[in-house]
């Protein structure tokens, strides 16, 4: 079998642990094979997919911030990267870039491993933000029938808008809030989800009062570093499943991983170890 070559471009892309994750699943599988992390600057963002196949990758991982850019390129993507408009996989059918969109799968997926019941009785759930990420657990979560959902993001303008085209998703009632409103934000919700960098290491905290959450509820953060963000560690002392964004960052890398490499990887205790100590070591 001779070797493949994928990749995850991004600019910058020094943060990514993608590397480590699917270069542990190749040596796990024994599977002749690289994964690269490669910078690629905007103004060579073009070049870089059109001549992928002559440099000898099979395909890739896209992120920030070319995941709607690298959606405009592609020739063929799948109904989830299409409803979302943004890719983070890729790979070439003959002479066709191709995309998909992992993230909603991977968020879903990690909710079912570390809270198996999550949207028994989850009528109503709240979303912070209004970006990419927050467009696709909208996605995610109209997938799996949550009939309301509210929107929580800083600024009015983006919210409004991903409000409005979010109608038409299958959701019984959107409503929309400013995150800093003085009237509390959350009134009842069974799942709450920060898919904001709000909270990530180097970034502002995020400061949201949960009291309004049913005990019951999950709360997710799409940050994985820090490892528990201070949105999970208080949802924690309060009582709550906590679902951390270091569960979707591993189940997101699976798909890809078949794709290219031909086996459908396992996320394992293993594997998490693996990615959390990196992320220690990284900040320590």
């Amino acid at each position: 079998m001779s070797a493949k070559r994928a990749f995850v471009i991004g600019y910058p892309i020094k943060h990514s642990r993608s590397p480590l994750i699917h270069n542990y699943w190749l040596s796990k599988y024994d599977i002749p094979g690289s994964y690269e992390k490669l910078e690629v600057p905007p103004d060579r963002l073009d070049a870089f997919l059109s001549e992928m196949d002559r440099a000898g990758y099979c395909g890739g991982n896209v992120t920030l911030p070319y995941k709607e850019r690298v959606f405009a390129a592609c020739a063929t993507v799948t109904e989830m990267a299409r409803r979302i408009g943004a890719v983070n996989t890729l790979w070439r059918e003959g002479d066709r870039l191709c995309g998909d969109n992992t993230d909603v799968g991977g968020f879903l997926a990690n909710l079912a491993a570390e809270s198996p019941d999550w949207n028994v009785d989850c009528d109503r759930a709240a979303v912070i933000g209004a970006g990419g990420a927050a467009r696709a657990i909208l996605v995610g979560l109209a997938s799996r029938g949550i009939p309301e959902v509210k929107l929580l993001n800083r600024s009015s303008d983006r919210m409004l808008k991903l409000a409005e085209e979010a109608e038409s998703w299958g959701f019984r009632r959107i409503r929309t809030q400013l995150l800093n409103d003085d009237r509390g934000a959350l009134d009842g919700e069974a799942l709450l989800v920060n898919t904001t960098s709000l909270g990530m290491t180097g970034q502002p905290k995020l400061s949201i009062n949960l009291d309004g959450l049913r005990q019951t509820a999950v709360v997710s953060d799409i940050v994985y570093s820090p490892l528990e963000t201070d949105l999970l560690a208080d949802a924690r002392r309060r009582g709550h499943r906590i679902s951390s964004g270091l569960g979707m960052l591993l189940h997101q890398a699976a798909p890809g991983f078949e794709r290219w490499f031909g086996v459908r990887p396992e996320v394992t205790p293993e594997l998490r170890n693996l990615i959390i100590d990196d992320l220690q070591q990284a900040h320590s």
